[in-house]
């Protein structure tokens, strides 16, 4: 599977994998919520941001909202600067799996691969 971020990119869009978008349905099933809510929140870490996924209970006005099949995704307008362009994928490599975000915007990762650097 190659992991690395696509060399071309629609810098306005944010898309998810096949797999990810089963991985989320599959997730979504069993959860009275309207989607799941993608953020970039400042970490605590060594890189400065970190990704955050959350169920979405309740649409906020600053929303941007993009459908895969029968997954909403939410993200709000602040962390769309940082996701623009971004593919995210599910991944099961042996006894792991994961998602996997493939941000362009991404210049440095931490060691611990938590946190991470943006150039926007």
């Amino acid at each position: 599977m190659n992991s690395s971020v696509p060399k071309t990119f629609d810098p306005n869009n944010f898309s998810l994998s096949d797999s990810a978008i089963e991985h989320f349905s599959s997730t979504l099933t069993n959860q009275d919520c309207l989607g799941v809510r993608f953020s970039v929140i400042e970490a605590s870490g060594c890189s400065g941001y970190t990704y955050e996924l959350d169920y979405v209970h309740e649409k906020e006005s600053s929303d941007l909202i993009f459908e895969f099949k029968d997954v909403s995704i939410f993200i709000d307008k602040e962390s769309f600067q940082f996701l623009k362009g971004t593919k995210v994928d599910f991944y099961t490599e042996g006894v792991n799996e994961g998602v996997r975000f493939l941000n362009p915007n991404v210049k440095a990762v931490c060691g611990c691969g938590e946190s991470f650097e943006i150039e926007i």
